[in-house]
């Protein structure tokens, strides 16, 4: 139900909530981002309404392979939530206002946090395929802001802070979590570039030379879009390969798909225990 910009973005974000709201008019708490590989969570969710992506108004639909297209509305873990079942990438095409679109519909759904997931390359020597990164900074190197242009006042200020994009408390609270539950889980910082290609050698050991534990293709724009309008953010990564100097070898997507299918089941209990701190 993608429709030509013909209106103002603000007023096409406001089409949007109300066909979502009329669907479902109950208060959502929090909102949650899908990444590749990973909609298992899906399965501990009391599922109470599913809308496809193409039946809202100037809603983006996804296109890559294992991103469903759907917003999924239910409850997890006693709190009200809606679910990204596919997200949307730079290099698809998309503007970075459309990539960021859904993000600011579920701020007007009434969402106050904001929790994340990627398929991740592990930089970092001490990751391994099928571990979880929880992100605790970023290193933004798309060539387009999301909150560039008109800055629309009703969400947040022109020049929001980045201090601390993610919230430490649930950091802290995600590790501890993963140190009660035995899993092997670290805490780093995330890069993200347009893609769709892979990295060269060169450009792994430039990104690790600048500080990056992990690089990806997403994240970024939303948790920008998120914390101007001041929603608390959690984002976690699935290490699918690795990156590191003398384990780059050739991947792919069905690759990824199994490395994300180990480290999913670690990522949606911290997930589910993270909720029911909230």
């Amino acid at each position: 139900m993608r429709q030509e910009p013909s209106i103002d973005y603000s007023e096409q974000i406001q089409f949007a909530f109300e066909h979502i709201q009329n669907i479902y008019p109950d208060p959502l708490e929090i909102g949650i981002i899908l990444g590749t590989g990973l909609g298992q969570l899906i399965e501990n969710i009391d599922v109470i309404k599913e809308i496809p992506y193409d039946e809202i108004p100037y809603f983006p639909v996804s296109t890559v392979e294992s991103h469903h297209g759907k917003l999924i509305i239910g409850r997890l873990s006693g709190k009200s939530v809606i679910v990204m079942q596919g997200r949307f990438h730079y290099y698809e095409g998309y503007s970075m206002k459309e990539v960021t679109f859904p993000v600011r519909v579920l701020k007007k759904l009434g969402i106050h946090h904001l929790f994340v997931s990627n398929a991740a390359g592990g930089l970092n020597p001490d990751y391994g395929i099928g571990e979880l990164m929880i992100i605790n900074d970023h290193i933004d190197l798309f060539p387009e802001n999301p909150l560039r242009g008109k800055n629309l006042n009703e969400f947040g200020v022109r020049f929001p802070d980045m201090s601390e994009p993610y919230d430490l408390k649930l950091v802290n609270k995600g590790m501890e979590i993963a140190q009660k539950n035995n899993l092997r889980v670290h805490q780093g910082v995330y890069a993200a570039v347009q893609g769709p290609n892979l990295e060269t050698k060169a450009e792994y050991k430039y990104l690790r030379t600048i500080g990056a534990d992990a690089i990806g293709m997403s994240t970024i724009p939303e948790v920008i879009v998120a914390r101007h309008m001041d929603l608390s953010v959690f984002a976690i990564s699935a290490i699918t390969d690795l990156c590191s100097p003398g384990n780059v070898k050739k991947i792919s997507i069905s690759e990824v798909l199994a490395a994300a299918a180990i480290a999913e089941p670690g990522m949606s209990l911290i997930i589910r225990e993270l909720i029911k701190t909230l």
